[in-house]
């Protein structure tokens, strides 16, 4: 069986029949498009007529009722000049957050935004916390806001050393939580024992910057604190000095380490002080820890004070405190683990933010004689 002959066409050939195919669907389609028109006229005046006319009545129907939807969807409202906003709960259902988005003006239709947002999947990504709407605000907005978790947060910084009394204080002014609740919360120890296997939380709330949502509880507040300890010193106290028994002791000691150091730099030298005072048995001679045992007392402290009787007392009682005496950051826990090498026993302070440190008593009098007529000298001047 012989093949057919292939049809080819010459270049000159499309030249001419491209043109022409455009100018005849071109002439075509007004007159389609009219008869589509009519066709669907008719079918809607008399939808019962035929099945053709049944089809394109609900045709025209399924159009309506889409771009009436599509119009609820994407025709904002004004919010121009004001703020209108929705607290969210964690036990808040979402039937009841519709509800209270229509209440609050925020959205027209209360089923249509739950339909779309359950069709959509967005039902299951609102968290809770503070929404803010202002501007030009539509539903599809206001969907995108909770696919996004866009939730209006608090900047709060705690700094490194800052102790339990003084992050409740700071997070109190920021967020408005019961800065007393915090600091019971965080000492209820049948709560940190369960939760965090700690006897309270002093020094596991990592001194940083946060980013919180309006209406936080304290709880959540707590477990992000303890979370980014744990994220930051993930692998780092698994293998301790010599003189440190467990990773609670050292994170004791590196509260005292950052209570002492006035500069970063002198964290490792301050640290090789009380390592070497640990293994020589010697009191640490602390002031912070006399001053955490006082409850914080703002001024320099006498004799007398530090005759204090408290187990935070490293004046009086010999090695580590019981607990961290405030949150120490990153530097002042690697500096507790990798203290420098020295011989220094005795440090003091030099009244211009570092420190000077000495081998033996006499030269640590001798240092401390030296600071006080510069601190005279200073005061002449």
């Amino acid at each position: 069986m012989s093949e057919k002959p292939k049809v080819k066409f010459h270049f000159y050939e499309h030249l001419i029949y491209w043109p022409i195919t455009v100018i005849v669907l071109f002439l075509a389609l007004p007159i389609l498009l009219f008869r589509l028109f009519r066709f669907l006229v008719q079918a809607t005046g008399a939808p019962l007529k035929s099945v053709g006319n049944f089809v394109g009545f609900v045709f025209v129907v399924s159009v309506l009722a889409g771009g009436l939807i599509l119009y609820q969807i994407f025709l904002p409202y004004d919010f121009t000049g004001e703020t209108r906003s929705l607290m969210v709960d964690d036990d808040d259902r979402f039937s009841t957050i519709a509800a209270n988005m229509r209440k609050c003006g925020i959205i027209r239709g209360e089923y249509l935004f739950r339909g779309v947002a359950v069709l959509t999947g967005i039902d299951k990504l609102i968290i809770p916390g503070r929404y803010d709407f202002t501007g030009k605000v539509s539903l599809y907005d206001v969907l995108m806001k909770i696919k996004r978790q866009d939730i209006a947060v608090v900047r709060s910084t705690i700094p490194e050393g800052s102790t339990i009394y003084r992050t409740a204080s700071l997070l109190a002014g920021g967020l408005g939580i019961d800065s007393a609740a915090f600091v019971a919360r965080v000492f209820d120890t049948a709560f940190t024992r369960g939760k965090y296997n700690a006897e309270g939380l002093e020094g596991y709330l990592f001194p940083d910057t946060y980013l919180f949502w309006y209406g936080i509880k304290i709880d959540g507040i707590i477990n992000m604190m303890v979370t980014q300890f744990a994220r930051k010193t993930d692998g780092l106290l698994d293998s301790l000095p010599p003189q440190i028994g467990s990773r609670k002791e050292l994170l004791i000691l590196a509260s005292i380490i950052e209570a002492e150091a006035g500069l970063k730099e002198e964290m490792p030298l301050i640290s090789s002080v009380y390592h070497n005072r640990l293994k020589e048995k010697m009191l640490l001679q602390a002031d912070p820890t006399v001053i955490y045992a006082m409850g914080g007392v703002n001024r320099t402290l006498n004799y007398y004070d530090l005759k204090f009787d408290s187990p935070y007392n490293t004046y009086s009682y010999v090695g580590l405190p019981p607990g961290p005496i405030n949150s120490p950051g990153l530097a002042a826990i690697k500096a507790a683990l990798h203290p420098t090498e020295s011989n220094f026993i005795y440090f003091v302070a030099d009244g211009e933010g570092r420190h000077i440190f000495s081998r033996t008593l006499d030269e640590h009098n001798t240092a401390k004689m030296k600071v006080r007529v510069m601190k005279k000298t200073s005061r002449m001047n």
